[in-house]
């Protein structure tokens, strides 16, 4: 991936406060919206959910899940010219033990700030998203398959 490419790959993950979480519900596919704060390398997404929320329990049953990121549309262009960034991986409960743990929850609330209270509901809870793959459309006809290298790279720029 050119330098170009994975700025913009960075920038679209890190601009984006809220994506598309997609989960398997009594297997078939289940989406919903979810506030994400990313890590820095762009390997890990931390979504504070409420155990109560659908797609907790699909996370609980299985792990799998997606993430979709979508730039936004001012009306200005062609849909199929804006660019996605979709992310496949599995779903970890982080537990207040974790050593990441404060780590991962000081990222969450630096970006959403107006969600502490909610780290003090019994059941609200911080996950973690591995990234194992993706898929990086920058526009119409110019897709690219993303590994965790990819975002690694992405996140230098």
């Amino acid at each position: 991936m050119d330098s170009q490419l994975a700025a913009k790959l960075a920038q679209m993950i890190r601009g984006t406060r809220r994506a598309s979480l997609g989960t398997l519900q009594n297997g078939g596919p289940f989406v919903s919206m979810v506030l994400i704060a990313p890590s820095a390398d762009l390997c890990n997404y931390y979504i504070h959910i409420s155990r109560l929320a659908q797609h907790t329990q699909d996370i609980i049953v299985d792990s799998r899940v997606g993430l979709l990121f979508m730039e936004k549309d001012d009306g200005s262009a062609d849909p199929q010219q804006l660019s996605r960034v979709s992310i496949t991986g599995r779903a970890f409960e982080a537990s207040s033990g974790d050593l990441d743990y404060s780590q991962a929850q000081s990222l969450f609330l630096e970006r959403y700030p107006a969600s502490a209270p909610y780290f003090t509901f019994p059941d609200f809870r911080l996950f973690r998203i591995k990234a194992e793959a993706g898929r990086f459309v920058a526009g119409f006809a110019k897709a690219i398959n993303l590994t965790v290298e990819d975002l690694k790279q992405a996140s230098q720029t």
